[in-house]
């Protein structure tokens, strides 16, 4: 990765929507946070097409400090489920940035454009500016319905214990999810499922929004 800013660096993929992605973090203790992050392209949000690329974190998070410390991250790009379970639901810490299973990475610098605060969460939004950029793999890589799967359960995992989302819906939802991976999703979509509930322990909770494991 380049150590100065080059003004016409670009993302290496083309973003649309929301894009989901993998972010490494430098934290305190000189390792490499790595965490799930959400892409907002401009379109998405009524902007301008030059505008750029938005990112949202929720709460105090590793990722939100590293930002605020350091002023950057390494956004990825990746394909396998496992690896975007790890970064969304695990504390998964690296010696360097860039995972051997990135298709692509932008190394970014962030700025602070707004934040607030929704259901008792704070969330701030950044701005993301390409400072250097690669794609690692080309080729053909196909996508089951599983791995869209895992990737909405990590979204509804992550809002059990947030007060303003109803609990019952989320289990729900993941209970879906798991009907899915299981018809459809292949090892690794599986696998990456399997972590995702032992992590989060979303098979405990009940209706009540709380856990059997607390009720003793």
């Amino acid at each position: 990765m380049s150590g100065d800013a080059d003004e016409t660096a670009d993302w290496p993929v083309a973003l649309a929507g929301v894009t989901e992605s993998v972010v490494a973090t430098l934290g305190p203790n000189d390792l490499w946070n790595v965490a799930a992050l959400g892409l907002h392209a401009p379109d998405h949000d009524g902007r301008s097409a030059t505008a750029p690329v938005r990112a949202r974190t929720w709460g105090r998070t590793r990722t939100w400090r590293n930002f605020r410390e350091r002023g950057g991250g390494v956004v990825q790009f990746v394909t396998d489920p496992r690896e975007f379970v790890d970064a969304a639901v695990t504390i998964r810490e690296e010696p360097t940035p860039v995972l051997d299973s990135a298709d692509a990475w932008a190394e970014v610098d962030v700025e602070r454009v707004d934040a607030g605060e929704r259901g008792g969460t704070q969330w701030v939004d950044w701005h993301l500016h390409v400072v250097d950029a690669a794609v690692e793999h080309t080729g053909v890589r196909t996508i089951n319905r599983g791995f869209g799967a895992v990737i909405d359960a990590t979204v509804a995992a992550s809002r059990l214990d947030v007060p303003a989302y109803d609990t019952a819906a989320l289990v729900e939802r993941l209970r879906y999810f798991a009907a899915v991976v299981d018809r459809c999703g292949g090892p690794a979509e599986r696998e990456a499922f399997e972590t995702l509930t032992a992590e989060t322990g979303w098979r405990e909770y009940d209706v009540a929004g709380e856990t059997d494991a607390g009720a003793e």
